[in-house]
């Protein structure tokens, strides 16, 4: 009789991660409060075993992981245009995301997994990735 509610009881604590995660929703605008293509939020610190929903709120836009901005052992990811994506980010440290077609017009955010250091910035992003990409780093630095 003793064993049925001690193999409860580990089955709970087994599945307790998952059900702790958290699901954290970005938006893909043309506009938002940062200006012209935009994530909203533009960086989030999350923790390992989270979710991100991207939602494409205006047409032609994506989520993908930036080469050379990708923790070591983390797959990269790429959704299809004007569709809803979702990825669980399970490796920590520091993701760079970008809109492909965008890229160019500095359409990047940032997310955290854990409490991993940023890493270095790649050197062939366009000027204007790398500069939001820089004021975004700074923001998680702050702690905002």
């Amino acid at each position: 009789m003793l064993l049925r509610p001690v193999a409860l009881l580990l089955a709970s604590t087994l599945f307790a991660p998952a059900v702790l995660a958290e699901v954290h929703e970005v938006k893909m605008l043309n506009r938002g409060t940062q200006g012209a293509m935009v994530y909203e939020p533009d960086h989030l610190h999350i923790a390992a075993g989270d979710t991100v929903r991207f939602l494409p709120t205006m047409s032609g836009h994506n989520a993908a992981s930036v080469p050379g901005l990708l923790p070591q052992g983390a797959q990269a990811f790429k959704s299809k245009l004007n569709q809803p994506y979702e990825h669980q980010f399970s490796v920590p440290g520091v993701y760079g995301i970008q809109c492909i077609p965008h890229l160019a017009m500095g359409m990047v955010m940032v997310i955290q997994v854990g409490d991993a250091a940023p890493a270095e910035l790649p050197a062939n992003l366009p000027a204007r990735a790398q500069a939001r990409f820089a004021a975004q780093l700074q923001k998680l630095g702050a702690g905002q």
